[in-house]
């Protein structure tokens, strides 16, 4: 009673069903399960967009300030660097390098900062500063100088670096007021192997520094060595060596297939490291009058070595009456061993900068070990 929609068979005393309706209420309940879900998912994804939109807005004025440490250079104008390295002032001259000069400064900020300037007026000048932005833009090392960024225009180049306020080595292995015990001449050299085995085997192509030496050598405030200077830094793509015949280097450090054919290859700058290390325990540059002819800094330490290390060692590193002078020897033998097995005359017979590294590491503990058993 009551029911007017209730319907069925004659029998039942009832109105009979309209044929259709069964159907139609089912459609009405499949409809209604498929729509609902698609509603709510819309409604979802767009919450979803919104918050992602708001999380942004919020995050954007820290990812600006913060976009240095995603690796794009910081823009600094020609005027700003100018006016902070004020050339006026001599006090802001570090010296003149192979393709222009460097100056100190100090940004508005604070922050310190070394301004190579390139010659334009050489004309390896521009080349230089081309290869050098190329050869660095992605390189990231402990002990590879940081570039921060570069200025360029039609008549003004220049490369904005991290300052290195103790100098070059050269400035420490030769200059009267300063001087290096033997566990720093240590440690930069291992962070100099460090650099080269990282440009070496880091990347798919090899990236050959092409002229190391000691003045291209920066130590920072804890005396952690930077290697510096890629203005002729040659990228192997082609493989492990290739042939360049306008290349300039520096005499005496150059490998013999360098400087007589042009070749360029890891192997020389495991050469250049080899006569570095020779110098570096010696104190002697491999350009100093002495050698000439038939002597060179190379068969000077050879002949010497392991019997007489003593008489070609710096006086400064190795005194007879110390108390650690017989573990200073040792150590020194083997690390201008080392210098001579990266200074074969052959490349193919000279030790790559992994084992270069490996044995300069092994060198020190045992230095340390040797210390502590005494």
């Amino acid at each position: 009673m009551m029911n007017n929609a209730l319907c069925g068979i004659p029998n039942l005393q009832v109105p009979p069903c309209k044929k259709g309706a069964k159907k139609r209420w089912m459609t009405k309940l499949l409809l209604l399960v498929c729509i609902v879900p698609v509603i709510v998912s819309i409604i979802l994804l767009g919450s979803c967009v919104m918050l992602l939109r708001y999380r942004r807005k919020s995050t954007g004025a820290r990812t600006e300030n913060e976009i240095s440490t995603l690796g794009v250079p910081r823009r600094i104008s020609y005027y700003e660097l100018l006016q902070a390295t004020n050339r006026f002032d001599q006090s802001n001259f570090l010296g003149i390098g192979s393709f222009g000069s460097e100056f100190k400064g100090r940004l508005s900020d604070g922050m310190l900062i070394a301004v190579k300037v390139f010659d334009l007026d050489l004309e390896a000048g521009p080349r230089s500063f081309d290869v050098e932005c190329d050869a660095i833009r992605k390189l990231r090392h402990r002990n590879l100088i940081e570039i921060i960024s570069s200025c360029s225009n039609v008549d003004f180049k220049a490369l904005v670096m991290e300052f290195m306020p103790n100098g070059s080595l050269e400035k420490w292995l030769y200059s009267h007021n300063c001087s290096l015990d033997f566990t720093q001449r240590l440690d930069i050299m291992i962070d100099v192997a460090s650099a080269l085995e990282y440009l070496h085997h880091g990347f798919p192509t090899p990236v050959v520094h092409c002229d190391l030496k000691p003045s291209n050598i920066l130590l920072d405030e804890d005396m952690v060595a930077h290697v510096a200077d890629f203005g002729i830094t040659k990228l192997l793509y082609e493989g492990q060596s290739r042939t360049h015949t306008n290349t300039l280097a520096t005499l005496g450090y150059i490998a013999p297939e360098y400087g007589a054919k042009g070749i360029v290859s890891t192997k020389g700058d495991v050469y250049s490291f080899g006569i570095m290390l020779m110098e570096i325990f010696t104190r002697m540059k491999p350009t100093d009058d002495m050698f000439g002819g038939e002597l060179s800094l190379k068969s000077w330490v050879n002949e010497c070595v392991p019997h007489s290390t003593i008489q070609v060692m710096d006086s400064n590193l190795l005194k007879g009456e110390e108390e650690n002078f017989s573990t200073k020897e040792l150590c020194t033998s083997s690390s201008t061993q080392l210098a001579l097995n990266c200074c074969a005359d052959l490349p193919e017979e000279r030790i790559s900068m992994k084992d270069a590294l490996v044995s300069l590491n092994k060198i020190k503990t045992k230095f340390m070990e040797m210390l502590l058993g005494d």
